[in-house]
């Protein structure tokens, strides 16, 4: 059975990761800290390029990039030809919705109430141009995506359900595996933005029944920003026309036709960061090596910890709702703005973040929420750190 690390693995893990010397950080879901490897896997590239010329280094390069592949493979438990490296995960998943093709009006896109605020805009777009529509799966009681009321709105008009893993705004875990089951018995593609999941949670593309998966490397994996992994089930890639090609995606025929790739790199750009590449791979080894159920673990306990500590002080309010929680921890504090706590507590070293109504607004318009402050954990997290929180969280209360 997975367990929490070891406070004496903590501590080497923080000692191998620089900033955590220099900051008080609780923005892990924004981006984490890398480690001295991964800053050191992509400064020997770039030295590289500096001193071979960056063209000539970029076979060293593509094997850290087919290397970055594999461990994201194994990461996903999927195959190799069914990922594509990106650029984050917004990218990764527009190219996939947008792959989809043309809509046709009356067609409809089913999401749960905490999407992500940037997918929205794409499918909104969209379905205005076609006369298609997006309507929200009800949630139960907890807070958390309804699959029983996903299939009672199934018809043969639905033809994409989309469901952002872990919300932005807070702590609750969707069902995903179950909502898997609902898309996989009536044949509906089903996206994923799984942005906050990966490196967090254990993921297993086959067990949660997605066709695309889309994930950030910045955050819980600790991998540089400006990289991202998606995945897209073997059987399923036929069904994705990329909006854009070039060399690498589609390179000309000998009849002068462009041929799309039949792997994953269809959704690939010839022109790639391949300094972001060896970082990338470092960041998923390391994961790998700890352990995701080890990581799991340790945050889960780290962030209930803070939660129990949070809701005691007085004039705080905890906002997280699921009866499964992640490592993001979203609170408010009466009277004061979430950007304003976010402002204070940096001037005393202390990196939360704070969201805005643009970021789940299909969740927190019905809630009534303007702001959210988000206090999100790491397996770095120590006890130390979440006092020093605290401090000035019960400081701003008073």
């Amino acid at each position: 059975m997975p367990s929490p690390l070891s406070h004496a693995a903590v501590a080497a893990l923080r000692a191998r990761t620089p900033g955590t010397q220099s900051t008080t950080h609780f923005n892990h879901a924004g981006a984490s800290l890398p480690s001295s490897a991964t800053l050191e896997a992509m400064r020997a590239h770039l030295w590289l390029e500096a001193t071979t010329g960056p063209m000539e280094a970029g076979v060293a390069g593509r094997e850290q990039t087919e290397r970055a592949r594999l461990l994201a493979a194994r990461l996903l438990n999927a195959r190799p030809a069914e990922i594509a490296l990106t650029t984050g995960c917004s990218p990764g998943w527009g190219a996939a919705f947008a792959a989809l093709g043309p809509w046709r009006p009356g067609e409809r896109i089913l999401v749960a109430r905490h999407e992500w605020g940037g997918n929205l805009a794409a499918m909104r777009l969209s379905a205005q141009r076609a006369g298609a529509t997006i309507e929200v799966i009800p949630s139960d009681a907890s807070g958390a995506v309804d699959p029983q009321a996903l299939e009672a709105m199934l018809d043969e008009r639905v033809r994409l359900i989309a469901l952002t893993w872990l919300p932005a705004n807070g702590g609750l875990i969707n069902p995903a595996a179950a909502i898997g089951q609902v898309a996989r018995r009536h044949g509906i593609p089903y996206l994923i933005d799984a942005a906050q999941a990966v490196g967090q949670l254990p993921v297993d593309v086959a067990d949660v029944g997605c066709d695309v998966l889309t994930g950030a490397c910045r955050k819980a994996l600790r991998g540089p920003r400006g990289t991202g992994l998606l995945y897209v089930r073997e059987d399923f890639l036929s069904r994705l026309t990329p909006a854009f090609v070039d060399t690498r995606s589609a390179p000309l025929g000998a009849d002068g036709e462009p041929v799309l790739r039949d792997d994953a790199a269809r959704f690939e750009s010839a022109e790639a960061s391949l300094a972001l590449h060896c970082g990338l791979a470092n960041a998923l080894e390391e994961a790998l090596e700890i352990g995701i159920e080890n990581i799991r673990a340790r945050i889960e306990s780290v962030a209930q910890a803070l939660r129990v500590q949070l809701a005691g002080i007085p004039g705080v309010t905890v906002l997280d709702q699921g009866r499964e929680q992640s490592g993001l921890v979203a609170f408010n504090i009466a009277g004061l703005e979430a950007a304003s706590v976010q402002r204070k507590l940096a001037e005393q070293g202390v990196v939360i973040g704070s969201n805005g109504v643009s970021y789940t607004p299909l969740d927190m318009e019905p809630r009534g929420l303007k702001q959210i402050a988000r206090a999100s954990v790491s397996y770095l997290t120590t006890e130390s750190e979440i006092d020093t929180l605290l401090d000035g969280i019960r400081a701003l209360a008073i």
